[in-house]
């Protein structure tokens, strides 16, 4: 009588770990390739360009050649007075948007949250409809509505003798700032919307069986606890503000008083396509990255020690 080998279960539990590793690696595969291509690849490509800079021989007859500058790209980005003063300006509408823009998505989200069912989805769809206009396109239409002469609403104010140059150096800032709350209020309104549905009904109840009022069950029940979900809207405010670009862009084609290089990513587009330095605009990049990925991580940082105390 043969005798019969004993099954083993752990070289059926390797093959099945096999097989589900190869799986993994097929369904993640289009991602890395997309993460790779659209990310590693140009930010690898600006690095290499950051480091060098191109000169003309000669008289400048000869053309130009392409040699290493080291780090003396980034020393002119950072000593460059356009650049610095970008960062003034987008610190300058920082203070102002972000304040505004939370505020008023967080009073959105309260208000249709005590609303009823019906009537909250017509309203978070009103408010989130500016958002799906491109952002290319609500700057045009502002800057229709911003232009003296074809403005209804300018025409409205000057008749009541209210005479706004919503173009003019002193209230570019504002209208820029406008902008972004038109588009991006109704955005976060329906992420701390959804933070608010969270809450547990149990909470909400024994705070009114307590007495509370519908201000103190906002204030000191609700917003405490969608504290979180205001830190990442904050988050993600703070990583769009620094690639502030399309509305001042479509303003000044607009024949707004905005200087070219406004803000750090108007610097890099005009000293990579009006000046045609491309080592300065490459290593500009870089330092806007950088700056980006500080204010990130200073700005979770923050988010969570506020959370655990």
């Amino acid at each position: 009588m043969p005798i019969l080998s004993p099954k083993r279960p752990g070289a059926a539990r390797r093959r099945r770990g096999r097989s589900q590793g190869v799986a993994a690696f097929l369904l993640l595969a289009p991602f890395f390739a997309v993460f790779v291509v659209a990310l590693v690849a140009p930010l690898v490509y600006a690095v290499d360009l950051s480091f060098f800079t191109e000169r003309s021989s000669g008289l400048g007859f000869g053309g130009s050649e392409k040699v290493f500058h080291g780090l003396g790209n980034y020393r002119d980005a950072l000593t460059s007075e356009h650049f610095q003063d970008g960062f003034v300006t987008l610190a300058m509408y920082c203070v102002i948007y972000i304040p505004v823009m939370v505020g008023l998505a967080a009073l959105f989200a309260l208000l249709i949250d005590a609303t009823t069912t019906r009537a909250g989805k017509f309203f978070q769809l009103t408010l989130f409809l500016p958002h799906a206009v491109p952002e290319i396109i609500a700057g045009l239409i502002w800057a229709y509505l911003y232009t003296p002469g074809i403005s209804p609403v300018l025409g409205v104010l000057s008749d009541g003798g209210i005479e706004i140059d919503m173009l003019g150096r002193s209230w570019v800032l504002p209208g820029v700032i406008n902008i972004s709350v038109w588009m991006w209020t109704g955005y976060n309104m329906v992420i701390l919307y959804t933070a608010l549905k969270a809450i547990p009904n149990e909470t909400l109840e024994a705070a009114r069986v307590d007495g509370a009022s519908g201000w103190t069950v906002a204030t000191r029940i609700k917003l405490p606890m969608i504290r979180q979900a205001m830190g990442v809207v904050v988050l993600f405010t703070v990583i769009g503000s620094l690639q502030m670009f399309n509305s001042p862009m479509v303003m000044r084609s607009a024949g707004s008083a905005l200087d070219a290089d406004y803000s750090p990513a108007m610097f890099i587009y005009h000293t990579a396509f009006g000046v045609n330095d491309i080592g300065v605009a490459a290593a500009a990049s870089i330092l806007l990255a950088v700056a980006a990925g500080v204010l990130s991580w200073t700005v979770t940082r923050i988010a969570g020690r506020k959370e655990s105390m």
